[in-house]
């Protein structure tokens, strides 16, 4: 049989399967090599479970290393890196927002399912580590690990001799003689190392492997990553895919502060129709005044309403706090022109955040014996009731914030904090509007509150612009 590729080589052909402006989990081991290997980095945004997001391998006088990776080595954080918590990273991955994780396995089956290396490496205790984490929501789970074990026993299995750490999670495999993708038929073959054959790779192989149409040889060259734009021109050019019967998240508190007055505008001149709207309010700003100009009216939620774009409202406040002074959503109501779905603020805010976190429902004791607990399943827990409630998530959110870096890390200010932080990561597509964008590194990275892998489009509010009529 020919040589096997270096581990080096290895780690390379890994790093051929990833896009510029993809997130990328990267497991302990073979994993934390990859960010070492790229020409240019800092277009990927590499998590570790330590917390460090948009991190480097190396530090320099300029970017000291601050962080550690997955194996506890010193890294640096990039231009537009920070750090989260652990709550926040793993709900990154099971959410499904982390495009690709990198694990390395002990063992794989021809279905997908694996052992971690550090189950295998732990017998009796079988740890595995974030390994459960990354493998329960990314789109794609890369495997990386040596065709044999030590004693030259195959590594690609028929039934694991370990626990299982993922089921069905590993959709391609790359070791040390070949490149596997995980099919319904099985292992497809679709790369072997130089000068192998696939009967060799067959012979150390513990099932049977299928040969693509194509066979290719594995090549370790990388091209460098380019992250795509996400500045948008105006408003109505950056909402060009929010069609009718669209779920919509939009922030604001009572005021108009905090609000994204142009977006809102933007989305009452693009026109969908049909939409559902997720928010604290349905549009009180304008009649509670609260720090509005005299003679002039702010634009709030209510111009969506107005213009007959709402089907459907959740909301914490949606009414006027004035019977003689109703807000346009009380008037379509009334009318039979919308719906209303009525959540407690503090229900609304954590159902977002599961939402974005990639939990499905929660249990919580608030609405209990009310009519917000009518229809609901209920259970007793530890002597007391709790109310189910679901996560939320939507198709499109659109908040203010008030700076953003060219990367979609964002920086808020003063009271627009309030729900905008909850509402990033719980939408398909998240639109920021800001008062101003600034270079990748410009901010600092203990002031940014959401991170760039939430936001998808960044719109610069028109200086000429004004937030009342």
């Amino acid at each position: 049989m020919a040589d096997r590729i270096s581990e080096l080589s290895l780690v390379q052909r890994a790093a051929q399967e990833l896009s510029g402006g993809q997130l990328v989990a990267l497991g302990p081991g073979l994993p934390t090599q990859i960010p070492g290997v790229l020409p240019r980095q800092g277009a990927i945004w590499f998590l570790a479970d330590s917390g460090a997001l948009g991190y480097v391998t190396q530090g320099t006088d300029e970017a000291p290393a601050s962080s550690v990776d997955s194996d506890g080595r010193p890294v640096a954080l990039g231009p537009g890196g920070t750090v989260l918590s652990l709550v926040d990273a793993a709900g990154m991955a099971r959410s499904g927002r982390v495009d690709v994780a990198v694990i390395q396995t002990a063992q794989v089956n021809s279905r997908g399912d694996f052992t971690h290396w550090t189950t295998a490496a732990t017998p009796g205790q079988f740890i595995p580590a974030t390994a459960v984490d990354l493998a329960a929501g990314p789109k794609k789970v890369i495997a990386v690990m040596p065709h044999t074990s030590p004693e030259g026993k195959p590594n690609l299995v028929a039934d694991l001799e370990f626990p299982v750490d993922g089921v069905g999670s590993v959709s391609t495999i790359i070791t040390d003689v070949a490149v596997l993708n995980v099919t319904h038929r099985g292992l497809m073959l679709m790369e072997m190392a130089p000068d192998w054959r696939m009967d060799d790779v067959q012979a150390i192989s513990g099932v049977p492997l299928m040969p693509p149409p194509d066979m290719g040889e594995m090549t370790f060259s990388i091209t460098p990553a380019r992250s795509p734009s996400k500045v948008f021109q105006n408003g109505v050019d950056a909402l060009f895919d929010l069609k009718d019967g669209a779920t919509v998240l939009i922030d604001g508190f009572a005021g108009p502060g905090g609000m994204p007055h142009y977006m809102l505008v933007s989305l009452r001149e693009q026109g969908s129709k049909e939409l559902t709207m997720i928010s604290n309010t349905a549009g009180i700003a304008r009649i509670v005044n609260f720090g509005t100009p005299p003679g002039m009216t702010a634009i709030d939620h209510s111009i969506l309403i107005e213009n007959k774009q709402i089907r459907k409202v959740i909301a914490s406040y949606p009414v006027s706090p004035r019977a003689s002074k109703p807000s346009a959503f009380e008037l379509a109501y009334r009318r039979g022109e919308v719906e209303l779905e009525l959540v407690p603020q503090g229900t609304l805010a954590e159902r977002l955040r599961a939402g974005g976190a990639g939990v499905a429902a929660f249990y919580t004791p608030t609405g209990v014996g009310t009519r917000i607990a009518q229809g609901k399943e209920t259970r007793t827990i530890n002597g007391k009731e709790y109310l189910l409630e679901q996560g939320l998530q939507a198709d499109f959110c659109i908040i203010r914030g008030h700076k953003a870096d060219t990367l979609g890390n964002v920086v808020y200010k003063g009271t627009s904090r309030n729900f905008n932080a909850v509402m990033a990561p719980a939408a398909r597509v998240t639109i920021v509007e800001v008062d101003e964008v600034v270079e990748a590194g410009t901010l600092n990275p203990e002031e940014i509150v959401t991170p760039g892998v939430y936001i998808s489009r960044i719109v610069v509010r028109p200086k000429e612009f004004s937030p009342y009529e």
